[in-house]
């Protein structure tokens, strides 16, 4: 946390002092990267081994930035969903929704059509499910706190109906 703080004060310095130098890429600062630029994989911010900072965007187009998310087993996880799309809810409504093993994803997301008050989460089914956020609107953000689970490989998927076809991906515990 120090070295985050010292980072970010040497940059501000420069800054201010009209000065191009920047301080060295970080994990954190590369996994941003990796995030804003559209990349497929998310890691763990290595600064902090505690706590992964994890943001995935969902658009108008039924496709999250990312299809797979890295973490450590026992992390402290803290997901932020930002729709980046437009449409409201109602109509392109996204929620992120992390799976036990061995839950049926088909069935939980025919189950998820007739739960929109519970946030496409199916009462019958919730105890499939490991974490999930509420379901946002275009240019909404939301974000869940959770423990990482034990080591392996967990689907994620938005709830909102039709769209776990596209919305999907891993979320690989190591």
């Amino acid at each position: 946390m120090k070295k985050i703080i010292f980072l970010f004060a040497v940059t501000l310095f420069f800054a201010s002092c009209g000065g191009n130098s920047s301080a060295p890429a970080t994990d954190e600062t590369a996994t941003e990267a990796t995030a804003e630029e559209g990349g497929e994989e998310a890691t763990a911010d290595e600064a902090d081994a505690n706590i992964a900072e994890v943001t995935i965007k969902g658009d108008d187009a039924m496709k999250y930035d990312l299809s797979e998310i890295k973490v450590k087993e026992g992390q402290t996880v803290h997901l932020t969903l930002v729709h980046s799309g437009k449409a409201p809810v109602a109509a392109m409504g996204h929620n992120w929704v992390l799976m036990k093993p061995g839950t049926d994803v088909e069935k939980f997301a025919t189950a998820a059509i007739n739960a929109k008050d519970n946030d496409y989460i199916p009462a019958d089914m919730a105890a499939d499910v490991i974490a999930h956020t509420k379901t946002i609107g275009g240019g909404e953000t939301t974000d869940v706190e959770f423990t990482a689970p034990a080591k392996g490989t967990y689907d994620f998927l938005c709830s909102f109906p039709g769209h776990h076809a596209t919305m999907k991906g891993k979320f690989i515990v190591e």
